[in-house]
């Protein structure tokens, strides 16, 4: 070998016995659980929920995106003088070394019109996006669940769900932000 080659060796094995042998092994971040519940009826949204483990800083999560599906929104379920409505989220924080958790009955996302190859394949590509230094982006196939009452192929007749009885499809919740930001 020539010395070079065995000095620039050496240096990289002193510099990994500095680390202890803990190379990555602070927290990465990932997406590491989720699914998709269909909605009712072929026009109604389905609903995403996910689990997010944070890494080594606060990151924002700024949208979550599929190819196979006409619009996919965060939203957030608020109890407000003893009536739950749903509000639009712009951002979600995933804390350092902690955990996001878009649940039933709280942060979620609506899903409009979800390509029928992605149904009967059983899971959606969905691509989460990041503001951080470097802007990262985590590809995750969420599983796809029936409505409930419904059969895999969408058949039967499926009761109200836990985002029965709030009009997604009637929603305009970009009209009032683009109204704010036109002033």
């Amino acid at each position: 070998m020539k010395p070079f080659a065995i000095a620039a060796l050496a240096a990289s094995a002193l510099a990994l016995t500095g680390c202890n042998g803990k190379i990555g092994s602070d927290p990465q971040l990932a997406v590491v659980a989720g699914y998709i519940q269909m909605g009712a009826t072929p026009d109604s949204p389905a609903a995403g929920y996910f689990t997010i483990k944070g890494g080594p800083q606060d990151v924002e999560l700024v949208a979550v995106t599929a190819d196979l599906a006409q619009r996919v929104e965060m939203h957030e379920s608020v109890k407000e003088n003893g009536v739950v409505t749903m509000k639009p989220l712009t951002t979600a924080t995933v804390p350092a070394k902690g955990e996001l958790e878009f649940k039933p009955g709280g942060k979620h996302l609506m899903i409009w019109h979800i390509n029928g190859a992605a149904v009967r394949a059983g899971k959606l590509p969905m691509q989460f996006v990041f503001t951080n230094y470097n802007n990262d982006r985590i590809l995750f196939d969420l599983p796809i669940k029936p409505a409930p009452g419904a059969s895999a192929d969408g058949s039967g007749d499926a009761p109200a769900g836990a985002m029965a009885g709030m009009a997604h499809g009637s929603m305009d919740h970009g009209a009032a932000n683009a109204d704010a930001t036109k002033k």
